[in-house]
C-alpha cells in the first residue's frame, strides 16, 4: 500500500485530507497532514534493529514526554505509523544553537527531560549505552564488509580509552538524539521531538551530543556543564569530554551503518566523513584535558 493510502486508512480523520511530505528526517519518513480539523505529523517507519530503534519505545518515550510538556502529542499509533500534533514551529540550526541564550534553554529542556520523562514512562523501556551501540554497529559493518572496515580496528581501541575515562555514571532518560533540528521554537518555548533512539543513559551523552552537533566553543561547553550540574567538579571535564567524543564517534558510525541499509536518498557517505571530522576534533580535545 502507498504512502498515502496507509494515511488515508487511519481512523483519526475527519473530512478530506491534504498530504504532503516533511524535509529533513534521516531515519523516517515524515508527512504533514491536514484535514478538517487539525494538522498533524505522520511518522512512518518500521523497528530498525540494525540502528537499535524499536518503536514501542519511540512511542513510550514520546507520550511520556508530552505528560511532562515537553513534546507533542501522540494522536494516534499504528504498527510502523505514529500520529503526532503538528507544531507551528521554527526547526533550531547549530547556528541558533551557538547564541547563548538559546543554547541554555535547549539545556534546559534537556534538563527537564532527564528529570520528568522517567514520571510519566509506562512499560518496559530500553538503555543506550554508547560503547555497546558503537561494538554492535562494528559487528554490523563487518557482516557487511563496509569500506570503512580498515579504520574500524582503531576506532573501537580508542572508544575503549574513551569507555575507561567516562567511568562510573549517574542515569537519566535521555533523548540521545539532539540535532538541532529535533528543537523547535514556537516564538514563546522550545519543544523537544523525534524520540527513535531514547533510553536510559548518562547525561554527559545528551550534553556532549548537544555541544558536538551545535559546534559550541569550549567556553560554551564549560558554562553548559556548570549549568547543568551546578558546578564543574574535578574529573567532570575530561568525563564529558569523553562522552562527547564517543557521541560524535556514535554518529559516524550511525552513517556508516546507514550506508549500507538505508533506504532514503540521503548522501550518508558526505554523512560520514562530517562526523567524522567531529569526531576527530572531539578525541583530540578530550587527549588533551
Amino acid at each position: 500500500m502507498e504512502i498515502a493510502e496507509r494515511i488515508a486508512a487511519l481512523p483519526i480523520w475527519q473530512g478530506p485530507l491534504r498530504i504532503s511530505p516533511l524535509t529533513g528526517g534521516i531515519t523516517n519518513v515524515n508527512m504533514l497532514v491536514q484535514d478538517d480539523l487539525r494538522r498533524a505529523v505522520v511518522r512512518i517507519g518500521a523497528d530498525i534493529p540494525v540502528h537499535q530503534v524499536m518503536r514501542f519505545n519511540e512511542l513510550a518515550a514520546s507520550r511520556a514526554a508530552y505528560a511532562a510538556g515537553i513534546s507533542p502529542k501522540v494522536l494516534h499509533h499504528a504498527p510502523g505509523l505514529l500520529v503526532v500534533d503538528f507544531i507551528e514551529a521554527r526547526t533550531l540550526t547549530a547556528e541558533d544553537l551557538r547564541q547563548g541564550p538559546m543554547l541554555d534553554r535547549a539545556l534546559d529542556l534537556v534538563a527537564r527531560a532527564h528529570r520528568e520523562v522517567p514520571r510519566y514512562l509506562r512499560g518496559p523501556a530500553l538503555s543506550f549505552w554508547v560503547f555497546h551501540v558503537l561494538r554492535d554497529y562494528a559487528g554490523s559493518l563487518a557482516e557487511a564488509g563496509s569500506r570503512h572496515l580498515p579504520v574500524l580496528p582503531g576506532l573501537l581501541a580508542e572508544a575503549e580509552r574513551l569507555e575507561a575515562a567516562v567511568g562510573p555514571i549517574d542515569l537519566v532518560f535521555g533523548h540521545n538524539d539532539l540535532l538541532p533540528a529535533n528543537f523547535l521554537d514556537d516564538g514563546q518555548r522550545l519543544w523537544l521531538i523525534d524520540w527513535d533512539y531514547a533510553g536510559f543513559n548518562s547525561p554527559l551523552f545528551d550534553l556532549g551530543g548537544l555541544a558536538a552537533n551545535a559546534g559550541v566553543t569550549e567556553d560554551a561547553e564549560r558554562a553548559l556543564l556548570a549549568r547543568y550540574f551546578g558546578r564543574v567538579e574535578d574529573g567532570l571535564w575530561r568525563r564529558y569530554a569523553a562522552m562527547k567524543a564517543a557521541a560524535a564517534l556514535r554518529e559516524a558510525f550511525w552513517s556508516m551503518v546507514s550506508e549500507i541499509h538505508s533506504e532514503l536518498e540521503v548522501d550518508f557517505a558526505a554523512y560520514t566523513a562530517q562526523n567524522l571530522a567531529t569526531y576527530r576534533a572531539a578525541f583530540e580535545a578530550f587527549s588533551r584535558a
